[in-house]
């Protein structure tokens, strides 16, 4: 069985930084706690997301944190990454865990309770649910109501994680909901102390019973 931790779970956004200081901000994150990596490069193309990947690979396997390669299968099988993630408009799940194997995670991200059981009989191993408020990041944002949130986490037996807007001033709204732990990006990604605000945000996460 594949052991993994979504309690902290964080998704990267190389925009608007420097190679140099993107991966200084990843290695930070994972200094501060986080527990399961997501690098998500939506413009770069595939030479280039490979070559990005390999380097934070080699800085996350300094932590022994798993990493998650957003989307792109053939990305995760060259760096023999720990996992992909797919979303609804992605690769299907169950195509996604032929091609990756049984013993690799495979992460969805769904937005209603009948997404999250297709999504867990395909082979999911983690669900991420939202978005839950408004995000900064170049992805679409469909709001997710925490009402459907807590459904979902009762109606599926893989890890729930809740995704959107989510920092450590407003995750309190999940308080008395079942999930796993909490997705960011721009709560860590965007700080001025990224180790920090990793370790003020899996405090505050602790102190509400998320994680």
């Amino acid at each position: 069985m594949k052991k993994f931790d979504t309690s902290l779970y964080f998704i990267t956004d190389s925009t608007n930084y420097t190679e140099e200081e993107f991966l200084f901000r990843v290695e930070q994150a994972l200094m501060g706690g986080v527990t399961l990596l997501q690098l998500r490069e939506k413009e770069k193309t595939t030479r280039e997301y490979i070559e990005l990947a390999q380097k934070v690979h080699e800085i996350s396997r300094k932590y022994n944190v798993p990493l998650i390669i957003d989307d792109r299968v053939d990305v995760a099988l060259a760096i023999d990454a720990e996992g992909v993630h797919v979303g609804q408009s992605d690769m299907p799940v169950n195509l996604a865990r032929k091609l990756m194997g049984e013993d690799k995670i495979v992460g969805a991200t769904t937005k209603t309770v009948e997404q999250a059981k297709e999504a867990y009989e395909q082979g999911a191993d983690y669900l991420g649910v939202g978005a839950i408020y408004p995000t900064t990041t170049k992805v679409k944002t469909v709001l997710t109501s925490t009402d459907t949130l807590y459904d979902i986490c009762n109606v599926v037996p893989i890890p729930v994680n809740a995704i959107g807007g989510l920092n450590k001033d407003n995750i309190d709204v999940l308080e008395g909901i079942p999930v796993a732990g909490i997705c960011v990006v721009s709560a860590i990604m965007k700080a001025d102390d990224p180790k920090k605000a990793t370790e003020q945000l899996k405090a505050k996460a602790k102190e509400l019973n998320l994680c």
